[in-house]
């Protein structure tokens, strides 16, 4: 069928040509690639990773594929974008978009794998590498605003296992210059490999929904190539047969307009959320929140004393998997609303090291939960794009001190500055990397437009 909503998807893939990103989408797109790269690397330093790795060492017959953080260790291309996959999701460090998903993850994997999987003749270009990239962008985007289930932070889909999948087919398929029919079908076969539900958050299975949203990706577009088929209609809200509808309760799929003049790419209209920290995205309202409170209290009192504090307030959305009081790992503390506060009112700012187990357990950390208190206002709702955290401190005095965050510094509303998204790679890359490869590293995404060989990358 040639006018239904999976073909239009499939056009789009195939028809997409370099002239077609604006300058805006180039640069946006760029400063996904090096953040993810950087959080792969200093991901590649966790033990999921190492368990990912160590397994799928297992099965590298076919050893092409490069490794985050491993130099000199390769893997067959889908392996090595799974473990890739994992590292990047391993600290939920990687980005975010609205409707929520983790874009790059499920999609930069694949595309750097299969890079140095093709021949020496065929190699993609830089500038091929990055119209892949964002035609994985756009992929995962529209799919997301077919319900608006999407909008809300998810309950029932971790979304990058659902439309990371389809996303990381489309970016593959495009970089592997399938026609629009095997386009089709890398989008109905991934359809078939998608999904992982949201009881795995905070876990170390989390990290899995993003390497395996990727290299399913990459498997469907590898099968899609061989000849393999699925339903051209994947997309489609069939009545009695769900598709790709069976991921959401309510799901209304409209055609992809064919790029050129009349379609304006998502990352156009709407940039990235880059984290400061390694936590589940919400939690960057509430330590903003909170170090404003703590600023206050210092001004108040001299310096941070718990001990004049009664009781800490925090307003917050209901999203369950994310109100956890007393997190006992890290994976928890990456998604506890209480934990990233206190941490934050403790020690002044959340980093890397907070989530360690000597962090999680200390006895004031642990004081501090004790004195938390969770409110859900009715307005506080829980959506990227419209929830706030506040944190209020009611001292033994009666005062109350109140800090509020409605967007913080690296949500797409206030994206973070040049300078600070290279500073936050450097530190990424520095826990694997020497100066000198990290520089050439930035130097290569600045410039992969010009790039011959992407696979260099």
């Amino acid at each position: 069928p040639e006018d239904t909503v999976t073909s239009s998807f499939a056009s789009f893939i195939h028809a997409a040509r370099p002239e077609h990103l604006s300058q805006t989408v180039r640069q946006r797109s760029k400063r996904m690639i090096l953040d993810s790269i950087g959080v792969g690397l200093v991901g590649s330093t966790t033990r999921v990773f190492d368990i990912a790795l160590r397994y799928c060492r297992l099965y590298s017959s076919v050893a092409v594929s490069s490794v985050y953080g491993k130099p000199g260790v390769k893997l067959s291309p889908t392996l090595a974008a799974f473990t890739n996959g994992v590292a990047t999701h391993s600290m939920d460090f990687d980005d975010t978009w609205h409707p929520a998903t983790h874009p790059s993850g499920a999609v930069l994997p694949a595309l750097l794998a299969a890079s140095q999987m093709l021949p020496p003749n065929t190699k993609p270009t830089g500038l091929d590498f990055l119209l892949a990239f964002n035609v994985g962008l756009e992929v995962q985007g529209r799919l997301m605003h077919f319900s608006t289930e999407a909008h809300d932070i998810p309950k029932r889909f971790h979304p990058p296992s659902v439309v990371g999948t389809l996303g990381s087919a489309a970016a593959t398929a495009k970089l592997l210059s399938l026609s629009s029919a095997q386009c089709c079908h890398a989008l109905g076969i991934a359809a078939s490999l998608a999904g992982a539900p949201m009881a795995n958050a905070a876990t170390q299975a989390k990290p899995l929904h993003v390497g395996n949203a990727t290299r399913l990706g990459l498997e469907a577009a590898l099968l899609a190539a061989r000849g393999m088929e699925a339903n051209p209609l994947i997309l489609d809200d069939i009545p009695g047969c769900s598709g790709f509808s069976a991921f959401y309760s309510v799901y209304q799929p409209k055609p992809l307009s064919t790029p050129g003049q009349h379609h304006e790419f998502l990352l156009e209209k709407q940039d990235i959320a880059f984290k400061r920290f390694p936590a589940h995205l919400g939690m960057h309202w509430v330590v903003d929140a909170a170090l404003s409170v703590r600023n206050l209290f210092i001004n108040y009192a001299g310096s941070f004393s718990p001990s004049l504090i009664r009781t800490i307030v925090l307003k917050i959305p209901v999203s369950r998997y994310i109100n956890r009081p007393f997190p006992s790992s890290e994976h928890q503390a990456r998604h506890s609303f209480q934990f990233n506060a206190c941490a934050a009112l403790l020690d002044g700012e959340v980093g890397l090291g907070s989530f360690s187990e000597s962090s999680i357990h200390r006895q004031e950390l642990r004081e501090l939960l004790d004195k938390v208190v969770v409110e859900h206002p009715e307005d506080n709702v829980a959506n990227f794009d419209k929830m706030y955290g506040e944190v209020a401190l009611l001292l033994h005095s009666g005062d109350v001190l109140t800090g509020k965050c409605d967007t913080f510094y690296g949500h797409w509303r206030k994206p973070l500055s040049k300078e600070s998204l290279l500073k936050k790679f450097r530190s990424n890359a520095s826990h694997v990397l020497p100066e000198e490869k990290i520089e050439a590293i930035i130097a290569l995404v600045d410039n992969l437009e010009t790039l011959s060989d992407s696979s260099q990358l």
